[in-house]
């Protein structure tokens, strides 16, 4: 599952003390398990290793250049949703080649850049940007290969700020209107129509809705596929992580642990949908972000203070929301776990909250901890996705610095913030100066 146990009751990432990262960079800190990161990008490739397939990550995950990096040179293509998440592949060493261009808002400059780097395709959500991709390519005096983005109403049960596959959201076009769509983009000359994408929603942990979608778009894909002659179809991405129960004694033990509760993992997810699959004799994508990094990071927090009141204990440390938004944004749920395990120490309930002048500032609520004192460091477990890429400078905060491990060794792969830097572009008009 990840990299991160206790040795001795101290917590280690890989074969390095997380504490002795705390010694050298400060808090708060992200930690990165490159080996946790490589290890489920290898399961989910050997699990679909049936099939010709591409394994596309989410950069909207984790884009940090080393993550990245690790990614490229493991074989992995890229799903990005802008011109930035783009160029940040190109520069860690990733194949435009290999990349799918996502997302409702593309802009001309976008597609424009897109065009120009050579990417596998465009995943389209609606017909006015089918319309400018292909006036776009025409300027550019080139075909533009595109796949239309189906929604086939299918709802993943995940939370309602995650789930994308129903009519209710925003993505990608309907399942009734698919066919007269393809039809009339055959007809924009400057198009390739080179595939079908489907995506349903984030955090799925079981493989049902994967199977009832793949099941209900499988017949419609070998329909357009004979027509107008694809290459591939592309599942998305959706596959969940465990947050609860994170830390287990070792990797091998979880895994066996979780085929045995029925949790959805590599091997699961395969043996249902490549039966289905192989029948189409297409390239199959996947597009997972939060499966290969989610349980590969964590958030190290100190303790600043510890505050009791008749009828709470809050635990106040240094990481804020704007750190770590997920539980004030989705109320999810992170493992906490202190850097030095004491199992002397009777549970507290307590509530886990930063320094941001808002309610909403909380890691936790009435969760039993160990009683903690002000200095001790906590780590958040399963931050490795949607955490630093959804960092901001609230209250004029710093973003974290953020550190990679491989083995017995420890990076710095991103700086924390100078707080200078955080003003550094703003500018005064003549009549305040």
């Amino acid at each position: 599952m990840h990299d991160f146990r206790y040795v001795r009751d101290r917590l280690y990432c890989e074969r390095v003390a997380v504490a002795s990262l705390v010694k050298r960079f400060g808090t708060p800190l992200y930690v990165y398990s490159q080996h946790t990161i490589e290890d489920h990008f290898e399961k989910l490739d050997r699990s679909l290793a049936p099939l010709d397939h591409l394994i596309c990550y989410a950069v909207k995950a984790n884009s940090n250049a080393a993550v990245l990096r690790t990614l490229a040179r493991a074989g992995s293509g890229f799903d990005v949703v802008s011109e930035g998440e783009l160029r940040r592949v190109l520069a860690s060493g990733g194949d435009p080649g290999l990349c799918i261009f996502a997302g409702v808002g593309k802009t001309e400059r976008e597609i424009e850049f897109a065009l120009s780097q050579g990417i596998y395709a465009f995943n389209v959500e609606s017909e006015p940007e089918l319309v400018r991709i292909n006036r776009v390519a025409a300027r550019r005096n080139t075909v533009a290969p595109v796949a239309v983005r189906v929604n086939p109403n299918v709802d993943a049960r995940t939370h309602a700020k995650i789930t994308t596959g129903t009519y209710a959201n925003k993505f990608g076009i309907a399942f009734e209107q698919v066919e007269k769509v393809y039809a009339r983009a055959s007809r924009l000359k400057n198009l390739r129509l080179r595939g079908l994408q489907m995506h349903i929603g984030s955090q799925l942990t079981s493989v049902k809705p994967f199977e009832l979608a793949v099941e209900k778009v499988a017949p419609l894909v070998s329909q357009l596929a004979a027509r107008y002659g694809f290459e591939f179809f592309s599942l998305g991405g959706g596959l969940g992580i465990v947050y609860q129960e994170a830390l287990q004694s070792g990797s091998r033990q979880w895994w066996q642990s979780a085929r045995a509760r029925g949790i959805l993992t590599p091997t699961r997810y395969a043996a249902r949908l490549v039966p289905i699959l192989r029948a189409l004799n297409l390239r199959i994508l996947i597009e997972p972000g939060r499966f290969i990094v989610g349980n590969a990071g964590i958030l190290v927090t100190r303790v600043e203070y510890v505050k009791r009141t008749g009828r709470k204990n809050f635990v106040i440390v240094d990481a804020a929301m704007n750190d770590l938004i997920r539980p004030a944004f989705y109320d999810s749920y992170h493992e906490i776990v202190p850097l030095a395990r004491n199992g002397h120490r009777a549970a507290l309930p307590s509530d886990v909250v930063g320094p941001i002048c808002e309610s909403g500032d909380f890691f936790a609520k009435d969760r039993p901890l160990p009683k903690v004192e002000e200095g001790q460091c906590l780590a958040l477990l399963s931050a490795g996705a949607y955490g630093s890429v959804m960092a901001s400078n609230y209250n004029t905060r710093g973003l974290t610095a953020e550190v990679l491990v491989h083995g017995n060794k420890a990076a710095l792969v991103r700086e924390r913030q100078p707080l200078e830097d955080i003003w550094k572009g703003e500018s005064l008009p003549a009549w305040l100066e």
